[in-house]
């Protein structure tokens, strides 16, 4: 296994990730400047699922406009304080998308596609539920 991303310490409670693809963040162990750690789980287990669930409704040929997730999370009180429950909202905008497409492409989502979400399910029970919101047809 090499070692293809870095978190450098930026002093305070602040460090500087990088990624072996060449992004880079700022991450917050206080949430003053940035994301925490745990900020940024939930961020990458919601932005995983949501990129599979796109992707799923555009291969059904639904016409979405905008899609996002709403996620929360629940910890334990003792350490390490690692998240217990997950909770996703999704949320669907388009026009005439079909509900069983959307069940379908989360229940993907969740199930087969989204290593990030399974990465998290290994601790967390993590449950789901949706809405579809009808976009304007102009």
């Amino acid at each position: 296994m090499n070692p293809t991303h870095k978190v450098i310490w930026a002093g305070g409670e602040q460090f500087v990730g990088s990624t072996a693809s060449g992004h880079s963040l700022v991450i917050d162990g206080h949430r003053q400047v940035a994301a925490s750690p745990m900020e940024l789980m939930l961020l990458s287990a919601a932005s995983c699922a949501c990129i599979d669930v796109v992707m799923i409704l555009q291969k059904a040929r639904q016409k979405i406009v905008d899609v996002w997730v709403e996620i929360s999370g629940q910890r334990r009180e003792e350490m390490p304080k690692y998240y217990t429950a997950v909770h996703m909202h999704f949320v669907v905008k388009g026009t005439g998308v079909g509900k069983t497409h959307v069940e379908r492409a989360i229940q993907l989502a969740m199930d087969k596609y989204c290593s990030a979400s399974a990465q998290v399910a290994a601790l967390a029970k993590i449950t789901t539920d949706y809405e579809i919101v009808e976009a304007d047809s102009r």
